[in-house]
């Protein structure tokens, strides 16, 4: 009988080949499953089949007693879950012992972003240094369509309609999505696809380093990171910083959270709530132009 370790081999094996999720999630994954092993071990549990809902729950209290977040902790029984319907399908087990199973409620932090002005900032980047234009190809796709950092680094040249001025995003569980293409975006990208054949790419993705090769996320990162300080921005600067400015931005402007859920591609439209909370002073704008008992009467004439 196989063991758990050897479990969550094939399991993972089996998301990689699937290419369910990105690799970055693949590889959270298998950081989260791990403490499942070990918990187990000390537990002195050595079969998936031995796992009861009491030993998931010892297993999240003890982690949350450890200062694990909410957010972590959601994340770590989502594995486990993920793993024991693998196991069902599969016939190694019976039951999944993580449903049902909620992790303690954590506060939740509101995303940071930037506001317009910091964005215009951090987009005005000068210079026809390929490298240049590339990093502000990215960074305007990044803020004009809202997209993960996993799903950028996905994009093949066929997945950028050129006509349309729209991406085709493969998003969370491999859903695919068609987002919007601004116009400073698709400027930038033109200006980078005129120079992207000198850097001599080996695969057809949009971006590539500059030996040809499909861009790392680290690189994204450090690259971003680099444009932040260099164009004088107050914050870490950071591809999730630029999904949540767009997505503040574009509610702010819009109000419509449907089309920012779809937009973002949320399965849950309460995980695009959270930028409800954005800019007040602009709601409460709205509502006095726009309510009948808030509207400022005009003055009446002076008789003549």
């Amino acid at each position: 009988m196989e063991s758990l370790s050897q479990h969550i081999g094939e399991y993972l094996r089996h998301l990689r080949e699937r290419r369910m999720f990105s690799p970055h999630t693949v590889t959270g994954y298998g950081h989260d499953l791990q403490i499942l092993v070990d918990f187990c071990h000390s537990q002195q549990l050595q079969q998936a089949a031995d796992i009861q809902p009491h030993h998931i729950r010892q297993l999240i209290a003890r982690r949350h007693h450890q200062g694990s977040s909410s957010k972590t902790l959601q994340r770590l029984l989502a594995s486990i879950r993920g793993l024991f319907d693998y196991l069902i399908q599969q016939r190694q087990a019976a039951h999944n012992p993580a449903i049902g199973i909620r992790p303690p409620k954590g506060e939740r932090k509101l995303p940071h972003t930037l506001d317009v002005d910091q964005m215009g900032k951090l987009l005005a980047i000068d210079g026809d240094d390929p490298l240049q234009v590339r990093d502000r190809a990215i960074l305007e796709l990044f803020y004009s369509s809202g997209l993960r950092l996993s799903e950028l680094l996905q994009l093949e040249l066929d997945q950028y309609d050129r006509r349309d001025q729209l991406v085709r995003v493969t998003g969370k569980g491999s859903k695919q999505r068609l987002v919007p293409v601004g116009r400073k975006a698709r400027q930038a990208l033109e200006q980078w696809l005129a120079l992207r054949d000198s850097f001599q790419p080996q695969q057809p993705t949009l971006f590539v380093s500059r030996r040809g090769r499909p861009l790392h996320p680290s690189t994204v990162q450090k690259r971003l990171r680099q444009w932040g300080v260099r164009q004088g921005i107050d914050r870490n600067v950071h591809p999730h910083l630029l999904r949540h400015s767009f997505a503040s931005h574009l509610l702010e402007s819009s109000g419509d959270l449907r089309g920012v859920q779809e937009l973002l591609g949320h399965a849950d439209i309460s995980t695009t709530q959270i930028y409800t909370h954005l800019d007040f002073q602009h709601l409460a704008k709205v509502y006095d132009q726009a309510h009948p008992r808030a509207k400022k009467k005009k003055r009446d004439k002076p008789a003549d």
